[in-house]
């Protein structure tokens, strides 16, 4: 599995972001099976997001670090791509 997600480190917290497509945050029992899953795999607190067709971004998880994300460009986020085997 591969995936695009980011991990940062904002004053005392430390999250990360797992990229998924948009229809995963439109139906609640997916966004909830994607979180847990990515939750698992970074053993962090963790954000969903996913871009419309204008590259607009959308975030799902702790309103606390949504908040956060809102108020910056996605280009900003140290993205990579991560690798499980």
């Amino acid at each position: 599995m591969t995936f695009d997600g980011a991990v940062i480190k904002k004053d005392r917290v430390t999250f990360a972001i797992a990229v998924v497509r948009e229809n995963v945050l439109r139906v609640a029992s997916d966004r909830a099976t994607a979180l847990a899953q990515f939750t698992a795999i970074f053993r962090l607190p963790t954000v969903l997001m996913a871009q419309d067709s204008r590259g607009v971004p959308e975030y799902f998880g702790r309103p606390d670090i949504v908040r956060f994300l809102a108020n910056i460009h996605p280009s900003q986020i140290p993205w990579r791509k991560y690798t499980l085997t």
